[in-house]
């Protein structure tokens, strides 16, 4: 008999044992992992936008010294950078057009890896990964997407 048309019965002990243990881990709810990952980075990119609102002149001179984003002007990119982080983040929070909302954010993302922290690619690629999780598949049932009918009942 070869490995291909051995039975479940025939598999060793422990074959056996891992795969009742990866059965187990499948069957975690999507829907709560969609929104462990929304409330995740959502709450990292909210966290950013209060703080910059917190002192918008210190924001300003930060997005001027610090970031030095290129073509755009301090003011418009600190305002840019609370709009998107604000809003999209209560979107992501409340999972209401959710897959918009990871756009912008990725975006921002892009922009900060390569033009103002290229050494904190392990955070970016943590969030990132977070957001098109989202992006690809949607915000789950504990969503307002799902009540509104934007996302499919699975």
């Amino acid at each position: 008999m070869t490995s291909m048309t051995m039975s479940v019965t025939t598999l060793p002990l422990h074959r056996r044992r891992l795969d009742e243990v990866r059965a187990f881990l499948g069957r975690f709810p999507r829907s709560l992992q969609q929104l462990l990952f929304r409330f995740a980075v959502g709450a990292v990119f909210m966290k950013a936008g209060l703080t910059k609102i917190a002192s918008w002149q210190t924001t300003v001179a930060l997005f001027r010294d610090e970031y030095k984003v290129p073509v755009l002007p301090p003011e418009l990119a600190a305002a840019m950078g609370a709009t998107f982080e604000l809003g999209c983040s209560t979107l992501l929070l409340f999972g209401l057009a959710t897959r918009v909302a990871t756009l912008p954010l990725l975006g921002m993302l892009t922009v900060i890896q390569l033009f103002v922290y290229p050494s904190a690619w392990a955070e970016h690629l943590t969030w990132g990964s977070i957001l098109i999780a989202i992006l690809t598949r949607g915000a789950g049932a504990a969503s307002l997407d799902r009540l509104v009918g934007l996302e499919p009942v699975e």
